[in-house]
């Protein structure tokens, strides 16, 4: 007598842009389809400022943003970039069986310098042994032409993505924040990187959890970054780091940090609005260990991305069902 097959989650799974139990578009997924197999992002800083960091539209900086602006990862910017770069493939060595690595210029505003100065740090980069591809953070504020004019020539070249931090669609929480720049300004600048190249890669970075803003808030963003349509998301915790105004606020008692079963709700609310075929490269962010305050459970993100997974499971959903 012939055994039934067992129906595996993977087996099972709805969702078209996924060959595991994942339902919804992974970023190792991405790379394996776009690369042949896994790649090591490696974060570099190059050493730039941030426009509401040097007075420009703002002092301080972000008020959650720890002094290296997002790039806690990230060597010394004293260092080169090939050192740099060298430096953390060999840390990433036990991690990453791979030789595909793809630098990430991650600290601050990536392209927030003459032209001359970035296509010189950028080229530095395509030139490092492995380099499969480039991601470049940055904010939508900071794209003047000649810098888009710049990536779209790189993206003829390699595999390029830029990052563009939005956060929230909320003026309100924007100011409430120090980000310097409005909603309307980073369409602006997204839209004007749609128009110079069809081959640079789009990923717009949220964060919930931010000051007083409800669920309400919090899945508007999620819908005006869908109709977008982003080629890839990141959906970040806020988290409370050291020596920050969050932590700050936290502990003047005027923040209260999203709780564990929340925030995991928030995700499946906010996969199932998105684009079915958007690459959801994050599911929550990483805070160094050392100077994290806040929420604690954040440290356990591979528990946090289990039970996102089994609630989406649990629902019979995926990626793009209510988009």
């Amino acid at each position: 007598m012939k055994m039934k097959e067992k129906v595996t989650q993977a087996r099972s799974n709805p969702y078209p842009y996924s060959d595991s139990n994942k339902r919804y578009y992974t970023y190792d997924y991405y790379l394996r389809q776009t690369f042949g197999g896994k790649c090591a992002k490696i974060p570099i800083d190059a050493g730039f400022t941030c426009p509401n960091i040097d007075g420009r539209c703002g002092v301080g900086g972000c008020i959650y943003c720890s002094g290296r602006g997002s790039g806690d990862f990230a060597e010394s910017s004293v260092l080169s970039i090939e050192e740099q770069y060298r430096r953390t493939r060999e840390k990433l060595g036990s991690k990453w069986t791979t030789d595909r690595c793809i630098p990430y210029f991650q600290a601050h505003t990536n392209t927030y310098a003459p032209c001359d100065v970035l296509r010189d740090k950028f080229e530095q980069a395509l030139a490092l042994d492995g380099a499969v591809g480039l991601n470049i953070a940055t904010r939508a504020d900071c794209l003047p032409d000649d810098v888009v004019d710049c990536l779209a020539s790189i993206a003829e070249r390699t595999v390029l993505t830029v990052e563009l931090g939005l956060q929230t669609v909320h003026d309100s929480t924007a100011e409430k924040i120090n980000r310097g720049h409005t909603f309307a300004d980073f369409v602006d600048g997204y839209e004007r990187l749609r128009r110079a190249s069809d081959k640079i890669g789009i990923c717009v970075h949220i964060i919930f959890g931010l000051p007083e803003e409800d669920e309400k808030m919090m899945m508007e963003t999620v819908r005006e970054v869908a109709r977008l349509h982003p080629d890839q998301i990141k959906i970040h915790l806020l988290h409370v780091i050291r020596g920050t105004v969050m932590e700050k606020l936290l502990l003047e008692g005027k923040y209260i940090p999203l709780e564990r079963e929340r925030y995991i709700k928030l995700v499946a609310d906010a996969i199932e609005l998105l684009p079915p075929d958007t690459v959801v490269a994050r599911l929550t962010g990483d805070g160094m260990a050392e100077s994290l305050v806040a929420p604690e459970w954040s440290r356990k993100k591979v528990s946090v991305i289990n039970d996102i997974d089994k609630l989406l499971y649990e629902r019979n959903s995926y990626q793009g069902i209510k988009y």
